[in-house]
C-alpha cells in the first residue's frame, strides 16, 4: 500500500513540476530569452552574435587617447595673505643701506603677508602686497626705497610658501595634503603625483577639480594620456572611485557584482572573473548579456539581449571582441537536464526512503 502511494506521490509531482515554473532558479530559461518579451510593455531587441551581427560591438583595440602635454596655467601668481616672500634688496654702490648685489645682497627670508595683505620691509615701511604679481612686488619696494638713502636699488622677490596659492588634494591618492607650486601654479597631474599618486587603478578614478563655483569631473586616465589640465591656485583636487561594474548570473561559478578587469573589457574577460561556466548546470548555447542600450525615440530605455552560443568554437574569438560595458549583466541559463534533474532528485529520493521504510 505504502509503495503505491509513493508512486502515484511520484508520478503526481513529476506531471505538476514538469508544467509550472515553481522550481528553484536565478533566472528565465534560454527559450523564455528566445521566444521574446512576455509583456508587450516592456520590449526588447535579441541580438543572436555571430561574424554577421558583431560589427557594432566590436571592442576597438585601435582607439587611441588624444592630448598633449599641458601648457600650465598661464596668468601670474598672485599674493594673498598668509603667503611668505623672500626678498632680495642690492645697491649699486659700496656703502649703501643695503648689500651690492656682487656680495649676494640683502636677504629677507621669510616676509609674511599679514591678514590686510601688507608686509613690512626696513626703510620701505608698510606696504600692500595682496592681489599684486611678484613683479608689481618689486616695483612698489623700488619705489619706496627711492625716498630712502639707498642707491638704485635692485629688488628681487620670490615665494617661500604660497599657501594662498597651493592646491588641496583629497580623496584616494597615497598623502593627502595641500601643495604649491612656488615658481608657478600646478597641473592636475603635478598635484596628484605630489600627493603621492592615486590609490586607485586609473580607470577606476575620477579627478573632480573645484574651483570657486566650478567643478569639473575628468577621468583619471585620460589625464594620463595627454589630456593633463592646468589648475587655478585654491582649487581643490579630489580622487574619487568610479568603479565599473557588471553583475554575473545563472549557471556560473562565482556568480555576484564584479568589477571590471580593465578600461576596456571583452566577455570573454568578464566570463573569466566570474569564474567561467557551471559545468554541471550551464546551457553553454544560452550565454546572455542584458543592455540598456541608449534610449529610444520617445526617450524610454531601449533595452538589447546578445545571446551567444559557446558550443560554436568561433564563440571564443566572438567573446573575445565582444566589448562588456559597465552596469551590462551577463546570465548563463540552465541546462534543460538540469532542470530536470532538479525535479528527479527529490522524487527517487523519496522513493528510496519509502522502499527502506517498507522493509522494517
Amino acid at each position: 500500500m505504502n509503495t503505491r502511494v509513493l508512486r502515484f506521490t511520484a508520478v503526481f509531482a513529476l506531471a505538476m513540476l514538469s508544467g509550472c515554473s515553481l522550481l528553484s532558479g536565478s533566472g528565465p530559461t534560454r527559450s523564455a530569452i528566445l521566444s521574446g518579451p512576455s509583456d508587450s510593455a516592456a520590449p526588447y531587441q535579441v541580438v543572436d552574435l555571430s561574424a554577421a551581427t558583431i560589427a557594432p560591438y566590436l571592442l576597438d583595440r585601435s582607439r587611441k587617447d588624444e592630448g598633449g602635454t599641458s601648457d600650465g596655467y598661464a596668468g601670474n601668481i598672485r599674493v594673498l595673505p598668509g603667503d611668505v616672500l623672500r626678498i632680495l634688496v642690492a645697491d649699486s654702490v659700496e656703502g649703501g643701506l643695503f648689500a651690492p648685489l656682487a656680495a649676494g645682497g640683502t636677504v629677507f627670508e621669510a616676509v609674511r603677508v599679514d591678514s590686510k595683505g601688507t608686509i613690512s620691509l626696513p626703510y620701505a615701511g608698510r606696504l600692500t602686497v595682496q592681489g599684486k604679481s611678484l613683479p608689481a612686488i618689486e616695483e612698489s619696494i623700488k619705489a619706496s626705497l627711492r625716498h630712502t638713502a639707498a642707491v638704485q636699488p635692485q629688488v628681487m622677490v620670490d615665494l617661500a610658501d604660497d599657501r594662498s596659492n597651493s592646491v588641496l588634494v583629497a580623496g584616494a591618492v597615497q598623502h593627502p595634503g595641500r601643495f604649491g607650486g612656488l615658481k608657478a601654479p600646478l597641473t592636475a597631474l603635478d598635484a596628484i603625483t605630489l600627493a603621492g599618486g592615486s590609490t586607485l587603478p586609473s580607470y577606476q578614478a575620477d579627478v573632480v577639480i573645484r574651483h570657486g563655483a566650478q567643478v569639473r569631473r575628468i577621468p583619471y586616465y585620460q589625464l594620463l594620456n595627454g589630456r593633463n589640465v592646468p589648475v587655478e591656485p585654491r582649487s581643490e583636487l579630489v580622487v574619487e572611485p568610479n568603479l565599473k561594474r557588471f553583475v554575473a548570473m545563472g549557471a556560473l561559478a562565482k556568480p555576484g557584482l564584479h568589477e571590471l578587469p580593465s578600461n576596456r573589457t571583452n566577455l570573454l574577460d568578464a566570463l573569466g572573473v566570474a569564474g567561467g561556466l557551471n559545468d554541471r548546470a550551464a546551457d553553454a548555447t544560452g550565454v546572455f548579456v542584458f543592455r540598456l542600450d541608449g534610449k529610444s525615440a520617445d526617450g524610454s530605455p531601449h533595452p538589447v539581449v546578445f545571446r551567444l552560443n559557446m558550443r560554436n568554437p568561433e564563440s571564443m574569438f566572438l567573446a573575445k571582441q565582444f566589448e562588456l560595458l559597465p552596469e551590462d549583466v551577463v546570465y548563463v541559463s540552465n541546462a534543460p537536464m538540469y532542470e530536470w534533474e532538479k525535479i528527479i532528485t527529490p522524487i527517487v529520493q523519496v522513493m528510496i526512503v519509502g522502499q527502506r521504510v517498507e522493509m522494517y
